[in-house]
């Protein structure tokens, strides 16, 4: 099999029935298969996969493992060249398959890529959780052609050029699959958020090449699951954040980068207090309680990635904190914060 699509679905039955029929219409290709891995759902998901697409592959986990467990138990039981991770709230458009592939056929250096993610609800807009292409700070905040913190572009075609990045989204990714299996996949223990920046950062401290390939276009409502203001989500962004960092910066910087860090997470505690978000506030607080009491079990893997990394700085990892030059010097898009580097 050339590619599998796997959609990771956990009681999204609305999210099946109204996206697999755009999935399955621009999908027709002998040589990809399509597959629903279900995270042991308790809605109709299983019932409508059989009496309405029995053309799509079911595998049936015994539990919910997340996001980045339910992967790693539905890929290690497939057979293809690449995997393609696609949500199940993602609408997909013609060709949005092939032009990524083509591109990674001709482009033997990159391992994974993402489309142009546009929102769902406003489909001239960029979506926040990937847009033209994924970014990380020194700090490890996360940001996007088209996303930066808060503010969401329009897509007036400003970042159409195909571009390195530093992570590719989960809501939608090709990668291949012998890398995919090489680095270890997804980390089980983030259970959900961050586990595939964690994974691309894996990728490119290896030095392999990402990409976003904004000719390939598909919609995301995101928020699925949880959405932004959820306080189990902002939990798990901080706690996995600062496990991925401890994971995968290079011994000289580490000790400065946390330590900075724990400033910026008391801030960022503190704004959301005096906003009323007190729940939102305990999160951050609770994820920073938690990573220290977590932190040693990640000594190995953080051993294994240094063993394995075949450089310490990245190209496209931004040298600068992006909360810094968004809140002191207004620089609120991509081309703003890259303009003086």
């Amino acid at each position: 099999m050339k590619a599998s699509v796997v959609i990771l679905n956990w009681n999204g039955e609305k999210f099946l029935k109204q996206f697999l029929p755009f999935l399955l219409n621009y999908t027709k290709r002998d040589d990809v298969e399509i597959v629903v891995a279900d995270n042991a759902s308790t809605d109709g998901s299983i019932a409508l996969l059989e009496s309405e697409f029995s053309q799509v592959r079911i595998i049936r986990l015994d539990k919910n493992y997340g996001f980045a467990g339910g992967y790693n138990k539905a890929l290690a039981q497939i057979e293809a060249e690449y995997f393609v991770l696609l949500n199940s709230d993602v609408e997909v458009s013609e060709g949005w398959l092939d032009t990524m592939l083509d591109y990674m056929e001709a482009n033997k250096d990159v391992v994974a890529c993402q489309p142009k993610i546009r929102s769902f609800h406003r489909r001239n807009y960029f979506e926040h959780a990937g847009a033209a292409g994924g970014y990380l700070d020194f700090l490890g905040f996360p940001f996007c052609r088209g996303r930066v913190l808060g503010v969401v572009e329009e897509d007036n075609g400003q970042y159409d050029e195909i571009a390195d990045i530093f992570w590719a989204t989960g809501a939608c990714m090709v990668i291949r699959a012998e890398i995919y299996n090489k680095v270890g996949g997804l980390d089980d223990d983030f259970f959900a958020h961050m586990e595939e920046i964690d994974l691309c950062w894996r990728l490119n401290a290896r030095g392999y090449r990402l990409v976003c390939i904004p000719q390939s276009v598909v919609y995301h409502i995101g928020g699925g699951t949880l959405n932004s203001e959820n306080p189990h989500k902002t939990y798990l962004n901080y706690r996995n954040n600062l496990i991925m960092l401890y994971k995968n910066l290079p011994q000289k910087v580490l000790n400065e980068i946390m330590s900075a860090r724990r400033y910026f997470d008391y801030i960022a505690a503190l704004q959301l207090f005096v906003t009323g978000k007190f729940a939102n506030a305990k999160s951050v607080w609770r994820a920073r309680q938690d990573f220290l009491k977590m932190q040693g079990n990640f000594d190995e893997k953080r051993q294994e990635n240094i063993l394995y990394a075949t450089r310490t700085e990245c190209p496209t990892l931004y040298q600068k904190s992006i909360v810094v030059e968004y809140y002191l010097k207004a620089k609120k898009t991509y081309t703003k914060l890259m303009s003086q580097i």
